[in-house]
């Protein structure tokens, strides 16, 4: 009964169509990613306590560990990545995106791994990095592995790959609506009902599951937006503006560092970035910690104009170097710690245009919001992240020109790309499909096999046009004939009608290949595009004896033409 059922539910799963199931499986992976994630902040948290007063506060430690630490972390950060025997740079958004694109967000489980303990490890030691970028590794492992222990259709683990992406940048910032925007804008790059729907329960369940544990906080809760005067605007627009070129030169830099270091081996390169973050610990307490601290420094100290550009600076030198030498950990998390700063910098003139106005918390929020935008290439998902982490709708529409201008100055003037698409173009790797391939990864094979047909085990002529003649009979209803012997395997047998003659019909023999039950059309495609016929057949993933079903040629050249716009 269980394997009939669960043969059924990966049955209704490989159609591309919102289902029950499939957001019931939504919930549970939102669930699970969560859970990952809790002990993943829990560990970090519980280590932190033994040698800091206030989780992420370094500033009272003795200048001497804050000089070492890093460079400890960095030594365990390589030990670790050895013994995982795993590609360090292969980590964190990035590396999801290639997997969903590429492998229907498949997660090797040392790269899972890797990330879990590295971006602790990296967290714990004061480095300047996001925590978000290991979350959303280890919670598209999370949803990736449900999928795969259940062994569902490829298409839909493609969907829970999502969900648990989603579910971990809402259960890192407690922004179950801008997850889901980042999910569709930045990662998916796509909007589909029939995927929308679970990723939005994945990433509400994310944030209740989190909710429960760390209770209902934003980090940028500590910041008072007041609305801004309408002559605030025009130097809005210059504020747009000097994030797009911060931008543009923050993704420049992180990439020449990549390059340029990237000949070197993994023990150096770690090693000089816990020297280079140990240093400027050591110079500037403040700069340690992650890329969230940053926001409340900015509101200790926002008249401190001198001390806010210093830390500034210390952080954006620390941060390029870290990630771009391959330490595990998150950019979001960073740009938006630098974002904060610098909004807090620019509010300094902006506090002229309004006098009597406490301005600087606003103009805070909005250099977030606007370096997110452009750096991410996320505009979306930026205006949606600031207004649900302010809950306040006095920044909506101040941070939509700051947004906009941001983005399109930084893609216009500087030709700007998303630091996501840079790094994995760097890396070989490749997250760009083709809209056919695209649409045919949303169906299984299990929705589409022709499951009608006749299997005979003989190669006897006699037998196999008997049979032949039997099965096709019925000419509205005529069933394929696939034929096995041990010499040629599995193989189509269909009469040629083109070399008929009056004594008999041609036998025509298609030689079928195998395809398991988790595949989807574009596996399909990919086998039969250069011939442009043909079939294949369909076995059980958990048997592979067991011929499930039948897929032409023919059919998958009319979902092209005729359902595309469906899927």
């Amino acid at each position: 009964m269980t394997h009939t059922s669960l043969e059924a539910l990966r049955k209704s799963l490989s159609k591309p169509k919102t289902s029950a199931q499939l957001c019931l499986l939504g919930i549970v992976a939102g669930l699970f990613a969560a859970i990952l994630i809790i002990i993943f902040r829990l560990l970090i948290i519980g280590v932190q306590a033994f040698f800091l007063p206030e989780t992420d506060n370094y500033t009272q430690l003795p200048d001497l560990y804050r000089l070492f630490i890093p460079v400890l972390g960095a030594l365990l950060i390589f030990i670790f990545a050895i013994l995982s025997r795993y590609k360090h740079y292969r980590l964190g958004v990035p590396f999801i995106i290639h997997r969903i694109k590429q492998n229907y967000g498949n997660i090797p489980f040392n790269s899972t791994l890797n990330q879990f303990f590295g971006g602790a490890i990296a967290l714990i030691s004061g480095f300047t990095i996001g925590r978000e970028g290991p979350s959303v590794h280890i919670g598209a492992a999370g949803a990736s592995f449900i999928g795969s222990k259940m062994h569902l259709p490829y298409n839909s683990m493609r969907t829970l790959a999502g969900c648990g992406v989603a579910a971990g940048i809402s259960a890192s910032f407690n922004t179950p609506l801008a997850a889901v925007i980042f999910v569709m804008e930045v990662v998916l790059r796509e909007y589909k009902i029939h995927i929308f729907v679970p990723i939005i329960l994945a990433a509400v369940t994310g944030a209740v599951t989190t909710q429960f544990v760390f209770g209902n906080t934003y980090e940028l809760s500590l910041i008072n937006v007041t609305p801004l005067p309408i002559w605030h605007y025009p130097y809005l627009i210059i504020c747009g503006l000097t994030l797009g070129a911060i931008a543009y030169a923050f993704n420049r830099n992180l990439m020449f560092v990549i390059k340029v270091f990237r000949r070197i081996s993994m023990f150096p390169r770690l090693f000089l970035a816990g020297a280079i973050m140990g240093l400027v610990s050591f110079l500037v307490p403040q700069a340690m910690g992650s890329g969230m601290s940053a926001i409340h420094l900015s509101v200790i100290s926002a008249e401190n104009m001198q001390l806010l550009l210093t830390i500034l600076i210390a952080k954006l030198v620390a941060t390029l170097f870290i990630l771009g030498l391959g330490i595990p950990g998150g950019i979001i998390g960073s740009v938006f710690g630098l974002g904060v700063l610098i909004g807090t910098l620019m509010s300094y003139f902006g506090s002229y245009l309004s006098p009597d106005i406490y301005v600087v918390g606003t103009y805070a929020v909005l250099g977030m919001a606007g370096l997110f935008a452009a750096t991410l290439h996320a505009p979306l998902a930026a205006l949606v992240a600031v207004m649900e982490m302010t809950s306040s709708s006095h920044i909506t529409v101040p941070a939509m020109v700051v947004i906009t201008t941001a983005y399109v100055s930084a893609l216009q003037f500087f030709g700007n790309r998303s630091i996501f698409l840079q790094q994995l173009d760097f890396q070989g790797l490749s997250y760009q499909v083709s809209p056919a391939v695209e649409a045919l990864q949303k169906i299984g094979v299990m929705s589409e096999m022709d499951e009608n047909f006749k299997l005979l085990y003989s190669d006897d002529k006699d037998q196999i046009n008997a049979t032949l003649n039997a099965v096709t009979s019925d000419p509205d209803n005529q069933t394929p004939l696939i034929l096995f012997d041990e010499e040629n395997g599995y193989r189509l047998a269909e009469y040629d009608l083109s070399l008929m003659s009056d004594n008999a019909i041609p036998i025509n023999y298609s030689q079928l290949e195998a395809i398991s039950s988790q595949c989807t059309l574009a596996d399909v495609f990919d086998i039969l595009k250069d011939k442009r016929s043909s079939s294949v057949y369909i076995y059980n993933q958990l048997d592979n004896k067991q011929i499930m079903g039948l897929i032409r040629w023919d059919h998958i050249h009319q979902v092209l033409t005729i359902r595309n716009s469906l899927v």
